[in-house]
Formats: C-alpha cells, sequence, structure tokens
C-alpha cells in the first residue's frame, strides 16, 4: 500500500480544494492518519474505496475521542519565560480504520473532527461508502454526541432512549441516584443513600 503521504497526495489530486493533513504518531507504531475536512469526507472516502490502487473496501472499526478544551504553552522568545500560554478548543474526533480485502492491505487510518463539544457536533456518515460503519456510528452518536449526518438510522444503541448525556465525555458526571441499579453496591450504594428516603422516626408516647 502506499505511503500515509501517498494517500493524502493522491486525494488531493483528485479532490482539489479538500482539506486533508497529516496526523503523524510519534510513537513505536509511528502509525500516521489523515484528518478529512468534513466538507470533502464522503467524496475522499468514496475515493479511498473505489481508487484501483487502494481498494479500501472494509471499515474494520470506528470510535470516538472526546478532546476538552485544553492550555498549552508554545516557544515565543519575545514573551517573558521566553513562552506564551494558549487555549485549544475542544472537538471531537471520530476515527476509521480501513483495510482493502481485494488487495490485502491496511490499515489505513482517518479521522474527522467537530468544530466544538456543544453545538456543532455534526460530521457526515461514511456509512454509505462502508456499510459497517452503521453500528460503529451510532456508538459514538450514543456515547460521545456525534450527530452524523447521512446515517440511515442514527439513535441511540446502548443507553435507552430517555437517557441524556454522552458518558463517555471526560467532564460526563455519574447520577447520584442509579435507579437503574437494583442491587447497589460499594460506591454506588454510598451515592444512592443520599437519595433514599429517610426513616420515619417513631411517634412519641403521649406523657402520662
Amino acid at each position: 500500500m502506499e505511503t500515509t503521504e501517498q494517500i493524502r497526495e493522491r486525494i488531493l489530486a483528485s479532490l482539489p480544494g479538500a482539506q486533508v493533513s497529516l496526523v503523524t504518531n510519534p510513537g513505536l507504531a509511528a502509525q500516521h492518519s489523515l484528518l478529512l475536512g468534513a466538507a470533502h469526507a464522503l467524496q475522499a472516502a468514496l475515493l479511498l474505496r473505489d481508487d484501483a490502487a487502494l481498494r479500501l473496501d472494509f471499515c474494520s472499526n470506528v470510535t470516538g475521542v472526546d478532546w476538552p478544551e485544553r492550555e498549552v504553552s508554545e516557544a515565543d522568545p519575545t514573551a517573558p519565560g521566553g513562552k506564551v500560554k494558549r487555549v485549544v478548543p475542544g472537538f471531537l474526533e471520530v476515527v476509521y480504520h480501513l483495510y482493502s480485502v481485494a488487495l490485502g492491505h491496511g490499515p489505513l487510518v482517518v479521522r474527522m473532527r467537530t468544530a466544538n463539544r456543544s453545538d456543532q457536533v455534526t460530521l457526515p456518515s461514511l456509512t454509505p461508502v462502508w456499510r459497517s460503519c452503521e453500528f460503529q456510528e451510532r456508538e459514538v452518536f450514543d456515547l460521545f454526541g456525534v450527530v452524523f449526518a447521512g446515517h440511515p438510522d442514527l439513535r441511540r444503541i446502548l443507553m435507552w432512549d430517555e437517557f441524556k448525556d454522552h458518558p463517555m465525555r471526560k467532564d460526563y458526571v455519574e447520577p447520584d441516584d442509579f435507579e437503574w441499579e437494583p442491587t447497589p453496591h460499594g460506591d454506588v450504594l454510598e451515592r444512592a443513600r443520599r437519595h433514599y428516603p429517610a426513616p420515619a422516626r417513631p411517634a412519641k408516647e403521649p406523657a402520662p
């Protein structure tokens, strides 16, 4: 299979104006990935699947990552101490692992990122390209809150329909009552006790 850099150039040559950047992995695996801009992600996915040299016809895994807002320090010779602090806005990320069954190569890792973690969390669904994404995108929607435009059946898959929030987000706070837990124990029991009704006090006997 071509290198990740070469595949990036192949996409850019076919889709002028597309946003495709290389995300390097500094670890020993050095498994670099491609970050696709949402505007051309579906077209890029079709290219990865249908290009004769790539034939990435199978998506084995889809997962989500939550990146809350964080503060980073950067070198700046003009700043006191030679460093300046900068706030990096938070976002949600979806990661796809692609293989070619036809040509026997892979994986290629591709990513998409939302604009933020609140009101701009929509990304294009890649289920129309790889049907194996369907349940896994539903899981990312359920647990992280990414809304996949064009998904054929976008609804919760692990939590029930009335459940609020997204439990894999890093700022998720577990409720104390755990009404669905029939036999709470340990830490769960201690939190649940805060919501138990206070025991009724025995009535005082009248004075003789």
